[in-house]
């Protein structure tokens, strides 16, 4: 059977002034409920982004009222870019709109992509743009999405979180490029949102003509045949699934509920793993009583799991 869940990663730089933020706030939690979709959107000055999954025609109306609100008439080629894929099963909890001050937080509140964005680079041609020498290609991520999955020869900022993009930029780029003189600079991420900000921000420092790959890795992973792929790994996404491999279905790696952190079965077998309670990235992280608190966590969930699967009396 095939899977029956709709989930739509979307996201648009489109300003939005305070009266259609505000009518989002109300209006999408109403919609969600209306078409048992969960999720999350986060809704800023400069747009939006988000993930949901539900029922097709639940995410699809909803996807058409943020089309609506997008396309105003001062603006009529805004475009939300969507990234889709199916699940079994739901892959959230519950449905949330937020207020952000950034849709993807770089911090530096001067990136516009809509004045100065990278090339975008089709899925198709992204093979022979990477594989040449020249292309000095960066995986703009954290660390832990990289850790379980990349292109191959890309360089790992490090980072913990993409506000720390700008810092290893001036401290690990520029003297590498300068010390290296690459042809071009090639960068992905996830579904695109960070390339956007990130390839603004290069170009505005100097950096040239900045390429990026468009829709992402989910959009690569979608239109490039496994046999051709450059991509090794799994791909990190920020919902119960953890990760998805490149025919975009679950993978092998689950999340520490303790830190966070997705974890290899390996990882989950060592004797540092206890569940939801630490793993080998957070065994040294934690006190005696936060542990304590969530190995109470994990006893209500697995109480709540255990009466779920009782029949139910009739």
């Amino acid at each position: 059977m095939a899977p029956s869940l709709l989930v739509a990663a979307f996201y648009s730089f489109t300003p939005l002034p305070e009266a259609e933020r505000e009518c989002l706030l109300e209006e999408l939690p109403r919609l969600a409920a209306k078409g048992d979709v969960l999720g999350s959107v986060l809704i800023a000055t400069e747009g939006v982004n988000g993930t949901i999954s539900g029922p097709e025609q639940g995410v699809e109306s909803l996807l058409q009222v943020l089309r609506q609100t997008l396309t105003l008439e001062e603006q009529p080629y805004a475009r939300l870019d969507v990234k889709r894929s199916w699940s079994d099963s739901q892959v959230f909890r519950r449905f949330r709109a937020r207020r952000k001050k950034e849709i993807v937080t770089l911090g530096c509140p001067e990136v516009d992509p809509r004045r100065s964005v990278g090339v975008y680079v089709e899925p198709e041609d992204w093979n022979a743009l990477i594989d040449d020498p020249e292309t000095l290609v960066i995986d703009t991520r954290n660390h832990y999405e990289v850790a379980i999955g990349s292109f191959e020869g890309a360089i790992d900022p490090c980072t913990e979180s993409f506000r720390d993009f700008p810092d290893w930029v001036e401290r690990d780029l520029r003297p590498r490029t300068e010390a290296q003189v690459p042809k071009r600079i090639a960068m992905f991420c996830t579904g695109g949102i960070r390339c956007e900000k990130a390839s603004g921000y290069l170009q505005q420092q100097g950096f040239g003509t900045v390429h990026h790959l468009r829709g992402g890795i989910l959009n690569y992973l979608e239109k490039v045949p496994e046999a051709q792929s450059r991509w090794r790994g799994e791909c990190f996404v920020f919902d119960q699934r953890v990760a998805l491999n490149h025919r975009l279905e679950p993978g092998v790696h689950r999340l520490c509920h303790a830190c966070g952190l997705p974890l290899t079965p390996a990882q989950r077998a060592l004797e540092t793993y206890v569940p939801g309670v630490q793993c080998l990235h957070c065994v040294d992280r934690f006190s005696d009583a936060d542990r304590a608190r969530f190995s109470e966590r994990q006893r209500q969930i697995r109480q709540r799991q255990e009466r779920d699967q009782q029949p139910t009396a009739r």
